[in-house]
């Protein structure tokens, strides 16, 4: 009788709307907008400090800023990713972004904070508090991205890859910005400083706007009233507190009753998708053995001085960004899993071709190659995480959702090791 209340509303919403095409639900260009921010929002944090990489390496020019701060990052972002995707069916989703989104924003301004009450100066004991901001900043990505990932998967495809592209706007938005800082600021006293805080309280002002959106605006969306309702109809518990938050179940209709909960264990998903995780898992491993830590140590002196890695960075999030979108147009959109497959192996191709051209090169190869990266990263995300979940009740997508996200992380943080090995044969390298 319980669980009947449970589910009463939820299932009167799916009988009204089964004759309804989702698309054409009220909501559908707003959702997509709030998840464009959304997106924004989850890594914002992370890409201000992959951006404002130049600020600390001139703040602490001895301990390599972009790789031991990204080795720092990954450990935390990979292992709190693995606990949520091993109890996801169990956890609150609406809380959890929540979280992840006010940690986010926390943690942004704290870094503000930081450089205020050291100064801007360096030195060890200022270090070790960027790291700890580092890796609440880990905490925070995993906590949203695979809660959003998890709860979109359940949902049109275009929901999806608005999240995605809004992920990639994020880096290219922060590029713009740093960009347009550094150029103010480059001839003033104390320039990198002034550019890095205008561009922290940005992010950080970005951040608490994805807060309000999240919690006001993005459950009381039809479309997203609509979805939601439907994976609680297939035995979804993650998505009660949303409901309850856009008014379709009240508080006491709660319940904790799993009669319904019939879905695929995620070992059994797991199995089914091996070749979707390798690939994701791959796919960031290339990536991130790349970028940042290749792009700002060992692309070498070329002709734009100290822009070179800034812009270097930004093609790789404008074009990222692109590749995000391209799966909008049919024809490119790949959806063959050994296709998918084959396209990612091709990658691995551009590794002696950054080796070689960093060490031959002119800076137009290198920027050139760098917008291939990015575009086939960009490219290739959205179409594994669109084409994955489909097929599969509401709870089993919100897991597998969940289960990519962290393999996806898994190749960040296999990235981010193996782009020591870079720094093989350097001298003064420690």
């Amino acid at each position: 009788m319980r669980y009947l209340q449970l589910f009463e509303k939820s299932i009167t919403m799916v009988n009204i709307c089964e004759n309804q095409a989702p698309e054409k639900l009220q909501g559908k260009y707003q959702a997509m907008a709030v998840c464009y921010i959304l997106g924004v929002g989850t890594i914002i944090s992370w890409n201000s400090m992959l951006t404002i990489g130049d600020y600390y390496y001139y703040v602490f020019p001895d301990y390599h800023p972009s790789r031991v701060l990204t080795v720092v990052y990954q450990p935390f972002a990979l292992g709190t990713i693995m606990i949520f995707a091993y109890r996801e069916s169990k956890i609150n989703t609406r809380k959890r972004n929540m979280i992840g989104y006010m940690l986010s924003t926390i943690s942004t301004f704290l870094l503000i904070v930081l450089d205020l009450a050291t100064k801007g100066h360096g030195g060890m004991l200022p270090y070790i508090g960027l790291c700890a901001i580092v890796a609440s900043f880990g905490l925070a990505d995993a906590t949203v991205r695979g809660g959003m990932m998890g709860d979109l998967s359940f949902m049109c495809p275009e929901l999806i890859q608005s999240y995605m592209a809004g992920l990639a706007i994020s880096g290219a938005l922060t590029s713009a910005i740093r960009l347009i800082t550094k150029a103010a600021f480059e001839k003033s006293h104390d320039g990198l400083r002034k550019g890095a805080m205008i561009f922290l309280a940005t992010a950080t002002f970005i951040e608490f706007m994805c807060v309000i959106l999240y919690a006001y605006v993005f459950p009381k969306l039809p479309i997203i009233k609509y979805y939601r309702s439907k994976a609680a109809s297939e035995g979804s518990k993650t998505v009660s507190a949303d409901l309850i938050a856009a008014g379709i179940l009240n508080q006491s209709e709660s319940t904790n009753d799993d009669s319904k909960n019939q879905r695929l264990s995620n070992k059994e998903l797991l199995l089914q998708n091996t070749d979707y995780a390798m690939n994701i898992f791959l796919l960031y491993l290339l990536t991130l053995s790349i970028v940042p830590g290749f792009l700002y140590e060992n692309t070498g002196q070329h002709g734009l001085g100290t822009w070179y890695a800034l812009v270097l960075i930004a093609m790789y999030n404008c074009w990222d960004m692109v590749g995000r979108y391209t799966p909008l147009v049919k024809w490119l959109k790949i959806e063959n899993r050994k296709g998918l497959t084959i396209a990612v192996l091709l990658r691995f191709f551009l590794i002696p071709t950054f080796y070689f051209t960093a060490k031959y090169g002119d800076q137009g190869w290198m920027i050139m190659l760098i917008s291939i990266l990015g575009l086939t990263n960009g490219h290739l995300s959205v179409c594994i995480l669109t084409v994955a979940p489909k097929g599969y009740k509401g709870p089993e997508q919100n897991a597998l959702g969940n289960l990519l996200v962290m393999f996806l992380l898994g190749g960040v943080f296999a990235g981010v090791a193996l782009d020591w090995l870079w720094l093989i044969g350097k001298k003064n390298v420690f």
